[in-house]
């Protein structure tokens, strides 16, 4: 290669390695009522700040003074209450009459501990009620349950707390525990405690110093954020990435979630949507025991909860396509499937056949080769299609090299004499191409979807222990560009691409242009190698068997394709393209005849243009 095409090759990889890096995600179609400001890099001690400040709406120590009427729920004994189904356990506290604890009894963190997803040092909840002598704290009044400790079978069980202010005035949290699942129907009544509140909402505060369940806490901050649904269901959410941020929304809220790499802790308005919203995402570098700290201040209407609306539900639980569609309208988009374009691939293809063969295979090494023989195999007539067109071209080479020797280095006029020679034998250059670019979207969705898929965490094949993360085979000091493993995966992939690459490249006619298409078959397999280094193993040992799969196929598809025959068929269509028999050229081919004649026309005139100066001297 020549100086100009090294620089080239050395642009195209900067600019492919700045995409991975520094291009954001396409911003949503349409922009909720909103101001977002970035703060500055804030500690743990910020956080703490934060809920500090929170919690600091009453300033009398008197508990008459602070609490009013409500002083005489303002002390007491906590007691805790747990319940548990076949997915979650609970725990609830009588201070506050709120959600205490929550383990997912089916999950388990990274280093195989008890995954509990929220607890009293994680996560800290205020619920401000709006009264006359100003606002009360629920969440520090102490309330009475007739529930006892037990497990939820069969039928759906309610726990009620409630706290009696006064006779005929209480107010009643009340929880709904399923026999299976992960979310929890909440409702807050307020009885007779008209003249005691105000008409002003209610307010809730949540925070939650985000707990580390995966290996990789670099890229557990980037996947860590607050997602939220507007009224008019527009789905959002703060950047995901290491960096603080924080949004005001001046439009109602529908849900909002605080979302970790594969688990949800979630809040959902049943009824009237939540007035106001605040979300805010907390990065410490220096704290290697939280990913983020998320922040959550809402509105909760007062309207709805006097007339008896104030219904939600939490959701406690994994992040799984599968199971959030019926938790509340547009709740799956929980689950990152890639941009507008490719989320349908994987929502209506990929995530509907992966479920299907779980259903028959057990180890997901196997499943993820099945998924890669049946996906090969629909796309087979488009890969025989491209075989069948590279084929035309290898035919054609000793043509198109007489055309090179006989017009030089003249580029234009070797694109329109070989033009002029596609159509006289009927072949279209794209047609080879269509197939291929065809199958990109496949491999782009594969992408998006394999690193947000729940079903491969912790699911071990050969060496790899995760699939849903790479496979340190091999692990060393960090070094820039591959961080501090060597995933083999990974390295099997970069072989396999490259073993595709020499045997597409002996069947395929070099192309003209100034850069070597063949020498960046080798390079770019190169380049994604550091890329996908610390992707899940999951996708790189797909992309190896999909290589190895697509090399077999081809070699197969070979044995079928007898370029003799279709030799013959290209000189009769030269004949009858000669003889005015044969159909004219349409579509792209057409425009791209008439283009390249347009401009063959357009360096004669200026030729010509030239030439006229110098006869006159």
């Amino acid at each position: 290669m020549d100086r100009n095409q090294i620089i080239g090759i050395v642009l195209i990889l900067a600019m492919l390695v700045g995409y991975q890096l520094l291009v954001p995600k396409p911003a949503p179609e349409k922009e909720p009522a909103q101001t977002t400001q970035t703060t500055k890099p804030t500690t743990a001690s910020g956080a703490a700040a934060a809920v500090k400040q929170a919690e600091q709406p009453l300033d009398s120590a008197a508990a008459r003074a602070q609490f009013g009427d409500f002083a005489a729920v303002a002390s007491g004994q906590a007691r805790d209450i747990v319940l548990e189904n076949n997915d979650i356990r609970v725990t609830f506290s009588t201070q506050g009459g709120r959600v205490k604890q929550v383990l997912l009894k089916k999950y388990k963190t990274y280093d195989q501990k008890p995954l509990v997803l929220i607890d009293e040092q994680s996560s800290q909840t205020l619920l401000e009620l709006p009264t006359n002598r100003g606002k009360v704290d629920l969440h520090k009044l102490y309330y009475q349950t007739n529930a006892q400790t037990g497990t939820v079978a069969g039928s759906p069980e309610q726990i009620t707390f409630r706290a009696e202010i006064a006779p005929g005035e209480s107010i009643e949290q009340v929880y709904t525990m399923p026999a299976d699942g992960y979310v929890l129907d909440y409702a807050l009544k307020l009885n007779g405690l008209q003249n005691t509140v105000t008409n002003d909402n209610i307010r809730f505060f949540w925070q939650d110093k985000m707990r580390q369940y995966e290996n990789d806490m670099s890229n557990n901050r980037r996947a860590a954020t607050i997602n939220y649904l507007t009224a008019d269901e527009n789905f959002e959410k703060l950047t995901e990435g290491e960096s603080n941020e924080e949004v005001t929304l001046e439009e109602p809220v529908k849900w909002f979630t605080i979302k970790h790499k594969y688990f949800l802790s979630g809040f959902v308005a049943k009824n009237g949507a939540m007035p106001k919203a605040e979300f805010q995402t907390l990065v410490n570098p220096a704290d290697s025991n939280t990913v983020k700290t998320a922040i959550a201040d809402v509105t909760l209407p007062m309207a709805d909860v006097k007339a008896g609306k104030g219904e939600y539900k939490f959701f406690y639980g994994p992040n799984d396509f599968q199971l959030l569609g019926d938790v509340a309208p547009e709740f799956d988009q929980n689950v990152y499937l890639g941009y507008s374009i490719l989320k349908p691939i994987n929502k209506y293809f990929f995530v509907p056949v992966f479920n299907i063969l779980e259903k028959f295979i057990t180890n997901y090494g196997l499943l993820i080769i099945a998924l890669v023989v049946f996906v090969k195999l629909i796309l087979t007539p488009l890969t025989y299609k491209s075989y069948v067109s590279m084929a035309k071209m290898r035919v054609l080479a000793p043509e198109i090299n007489a055309i090179k020797e006989r017009v030089g280095d003249d580029m234009a006029k070797q694109q329109s004499e070989q033009m002029k020679l596609y159509q006289e034998v009927g072949v279209s250059p794209l047609s080879g191409c269509v197939p291929v670019l065809a199958t990109m979207p496949i491999l782009f969705a594969l992408f998006m979807l394999f690193p947000n898929l729940i079903e491969l965490r912790q699911k071990s094949f050969l060496w790899a222990d995760d699939l849903s993360t790479y496979d340190a085979f091999i692990t060393f000091p960090t070094i820039p560009f591959i961080g501090s493993h060597l995933s083999l995966f990974t390295v099997l992939m970069t072989a396999s691409s490259i073993a595709y690459a020499y045997y597409n490249n002996q069947t395929t006619p070099t192309q003209p242009g100034p850069v070597n298409m063949k020498a960046l078959s080798y390079i770019f397999p190169l380049m994604f190698m550091f890329v996908l280094n610390s992707y899940p193993a999951g996708l790189t040992f797909y992309y190896f068997v999909s290589n190895v799969v697509t090399i077999t196929q081809q070699q197969l598809i070979r044995r079928f394709v007898d370029e003799d025959k279709i030799k013959a068929v290209l000189d009769e269509n030269r004949r009858k393209n000669a003889s005015g028999q044969g159909k004219k050229p349409g579509g792209f081919q057409a425009l791209l005849q008439k283009q390249l004649a347009a401009a063959e026309e357009a360096r004669k005139q200026a030729d010509e243009a030239q030439r006229k100066p110098k006869q006159k001297k």
